[in-house]
């Protein structure tokens, strides 16, 4: 059966520690050797099968942990020898007239019985809370580079409401690796086995790696080159479960870093990691992420999300000047005024245009419809500035990419063309069902 020693390898899910408080939560001292020995078994079966992380722990019983039939009373008395009608009821006489006395003896039982076990409490009490103290100040000592955040979850197995620690029972928090590397770079590997401590950065470390990263950065360094060194930092953050605001802030660097270099698959598993953190209560940039997840919201079309995630806005969020950019996008696109729209993409704080880049050729098309249903003939000049485009050779190409470029002059001065809104609009709609109706997410989670 394999044993803690060998099971360190091996990355244990959330659902299994929660299984195994609850089990050790059931056990009493009748049965706990028993329940003990048959978790052991469970825990090794499954990492010996490695189903460690799909297996549904909630539905997993241990037997030793059922209740044990016992026999009813009804049983008992019909075991027992029959007795005549003078006797019993001679007893019966007897057991009344002592009830009384009884009951008070009985009492005066409990009320001892209560007495011990709360003075018991109390010392196994504050034995815990000493071992607490001691641990505590031992895993100080020995992180003191290494600041986790306060509200990471501890071990079930850490806890017990034994005086002295169970030299049987796993305990999670000594398989935390803590690195000793002192590289400042390195190239994001695929973990295929355990990490080493030897080839992971510790805290220190990774707080030097990311000042250089900003720097290269700054110096117009290769995107792909940085991405790669920010997911080997991800990494190493994730092995040391180091999960505080320099976290945080790797992600959200990150995360504008792939927004402005159009790589969404790392843009949304950044920002799914923002989201977890955010919800643990460390501190970062939630607002102008608010904003963010709002837009990609919109650019998915994802209206049932949208409108879930919007109606828990707090009023503090709502008056944030990102958050409210992006709910006034979001009002101007339900409401169908593409000319708020494109001013507001015009003037999108942050980072915000990055993404609205991605669905703003579809609202242009859309108002393209509308436009050409509502002309005979339009100036390329004032579809250029009503739809923001930066000049009118974009404009034409944007045009002619949707089978819309159809004028009245032609040969005319781009400044002078005319755009024949019939002709235009003959082909838009069918253009629109080709290129946006299914909306692709590159990296949605």
């Amino acid at each position: 059966m394999a044993t803690p020693s060998n099971m360190a390898s091996t990355s244990w899910p959330p659902q299994l520690k929660d299984w195994v408080a609850k089990c050790l939560g059931q056990m009493t001292d009748s049965n706990k050797k028993d329940a003990q020995d048959e978790l052991r078994q469970v825990i090794s079966d499954a990492f010996t099968a490695h189903t460690l992380w799909t297996t549904d722990w909630n539905g997993v019983q241990l037997q030793s942990l059922l209740p044990k039939p016992t026999l009813s009373l009804k049983r008992k008395m019909n075991d027992t020898a029959p007795v005549n009608k003078k006797a019993k009821k001679s007893s019966l006489k007897q057991i009344t007239t002592g009830t009384a006395s009884l009951n008070l003896n009985d009492q005066a039982v409990l009320n001892r019985r209560a007495e011990r076990f709360q003075r018991e409490h109390e010392i196994e009490r504050q034995k815990s809370t000493n071992s607490s103290l001691k641990a505590n100040a031992h895993n100080s000592h020995l992180f003191s580079n290494n600041p986790w955040n306060a509200s990471r979850s501890s071990s079930p197995f850490g806890i017990s409401d034994e005086p002295e620690a169970d030299p049987n029972v796993i305990d999670w928090d000594r398989f935390t690796i803590v690195g000793t590397s002192r590289e400042i770079f390195k190239d994001y590997l695929r973990l295929t086995d355990a990490p080493k401590p030897e080839t992971i950065r510790p805290y220190a470390v990774l707080r030097e790696t990311l000042v250089q990263l900003k720097k290269r950065w700054r110096e117009k360094c290769s995107y792909n080159w940085i991405c790669n060194q920010l997911k080997s930092l991800r990494q190493d953050l994730t092995v040391q479960r180091i999960k505080n605001e320099f976290t945080v802030q790797v992600y959200e660097i990150h995360a504008r870093m792939a927004l402005e270099s159009n790589d969404m698959v790392e843009y949304n598993s950044c920002q799914a990691t923002l989201k977890t953190l955010y919800e643990l209560g460390i501190p970062g940039k939630v607002e102008e992420f608010t904003g963010y997840r709002i837009l990609m919201l919109l650019h998915g079309r994802n209206r049932s999300e949208l409108n879930l995630y919007v109606g828990q806005l707090t009023p503090k969020q709502k008056t944030d000047q990102a958050v409210q950019h992006a709910l006034d996008v979001q009002r101007s696109l339900s409401m169908g005024n593409y000319h708020a729209l494109f001013l507001l993409y015009l003037n999108a704080p942050n980072m915000g245009a990055y993404i609205m880049d991605h669905f703003i050729p579809r609202e242009r098309v859309k108002a393209l419809m509308i436009i050409t249903k509502a002309y005979r003939t339009i100036s390329l000049s004032f579809i250029q500035n009503e739809l923001a485009f930066d000049d009118l050779d974009s404009t034409i190409k944007f045009l002619e990419e949707h089978k819309a470029a159809h004028f009245t002059n032609p040969g005319s001065p781009n400044s002078e063309k005319i755009i024949q809104c019939k002709s235009a609009a003959a082909h838009l709609g069918q253009v629109f069902e080709e290129k946006y109706r299914k909306v692709g997410i590159r990296g949605a989670v």
